[in-house]
């Protein structure tokens, strides 16, 4: 694909992203939450039982349109290449940490980008942290920092999750008794299941195609002057923001925001967190789910560490709400911080020798 094709492509999805986002808030989702991949990840973790707050409990069509269109346009153009065994287990903890991160703040890079198109003043806050945390990344990332090489792996890994997604799918139409579903509060607020999953789809196949990333495009714009793929979440920004305007969903301000809060310290570190560990890990939290869909088990591992980080927030008193952050949550992004640190320090080492 040529520069100026891989560009174009960049802005379509984020266009379409970013057309969607508002257009699922339109059907049902939860304002300036069209789409959230922190926060759809930590329902599906309550849906199945691994948490029990019960206003953040379904499972959501959107994620499992993000793993199965990735894998289907992957699968067609020969892209699906079966991979992993790189430093799995620190990949499981950074996703942890990056999830606590983001349910600190409340929303991955995704939700920043369509929080702040819905006037949401405080994701201001959050893409200073996100920029930070990528900044401090590339410092590791000049100096040598790697987890190692993937390896190819027999075929069947890559399948898993795929076939996961779909079981999941099923699970979400049939509704059994032993599927939670909130009643009230964000859970309880979603498109129709096949507009949720179109749309899951449609994101998942084009940035599949498109290798579209949050972190990535802050990432290479710092450290390589290349804006092309900042396209993407400008475009996101743009086509979200116009559409708030005209749907009467814009509402300028730090105060009164849906889903959020305006503690300025833990937004701006929680953020650090998601910003340095979508560096570290080589993604951010939609850029690993769509890895997902083209045989990367690696990007599987980490999405574990999302689905139980998301589990423990909500076990233990981590995850903000809108009256603010939690003394346990302040903790635990501390305690990310420091890990992550470690982990690169580490592996400086490791690749110099």
């Amino acid at each position: 694909m040529s520069g100026l094709s891989q560009k174009k492509m960049v802005a379509l999805t984020g266009a379409v992203t970013g057309l969607l986002a508002v257009m699922l808030v339109y059907f049902g989702n939860p304002v300036n939450m069209g789409i959230c991949v922190a926060c759809f990840i930590r329902d599906i973790a309550g849906a199945v039982g691994m948490h029990r707050a019960a206003v953040v409990q379904y499972i959501r069509p959107e994620i499992i349109g993000f793993i199965l269109g990735s894998f289907g346009i992957a699968f067609a153009t020969k892209e699906f290449k079966v991979t992993g065994g790189s430093a799995p287990i620190l990949r499981f903890v950074m996703g942890f940490f990056v999830m606590i991160g983001a349910l600190v703040f409340l929303g991955c890079p995704l939700r920043m980008a369509l929080r702040l198109a819905g006037g949401d003043l405080n994701a201001l806050v959050g893409l200073a942290g996100f920029t930070a945390g990528i900044v401090i990344g590339i410092y590791f990332l000049k100096k040598g920092y790697s987890l190692g090489k993937s390896q190819s792996l027999p075929v069947s890994n890559g399948y898993a999750m795929p076939i996961i997604a779909v079981v999941l799918l099923v699970l979400a139409v049939a509704g059994p008794a032993f599927i939670f579903r909130s009643e009230e509060g964000p859970g309880s607020m979603a498109a129709p299941i096949v507009i949720a999953l179109a749309a899951g789809l449609i994101v998942g196949a084009l940035s599949q195609k498109s290798r579209l990333c949050m972190a990535g495009g802050i990432r290479d714009l710092i450290l390589i002057k290349d804006p092309h793929m900042f396209i993407g979440l400008a475009s996101i920004f743009v086509v979200a923001l116009i559409g708030n305007i005209v749907m009467g969903k814009f509402n300028l301000g730090f105060e009164s925001q849906p889903v959020a809060h305006t503690d300025v310290l833990w937004n701006f570190l929680g953020m650090t967190v998601v910003g340095l560990g979508s560096i570290m890990l080589g993604g951010c939290p939609l850029r690993q789910t769509i890895l997902i869909g083209e045989g990367n088990t690696d990007a599987a591992v980490t999405f574990m560490g999302f689905l139980v980080g998301a589990a423990f927030a909500h076990n233990f008193g981590l995850a903000s709400s809108g009256a603010g952050s939690t003394a346990n949550g302040q903790i635990a992004v501390v305690i990310g911080l420091v890990v992550m640190l470690a982990i690169a320090f580490s592996n400086l080492e490791k690749s110099k020798k």
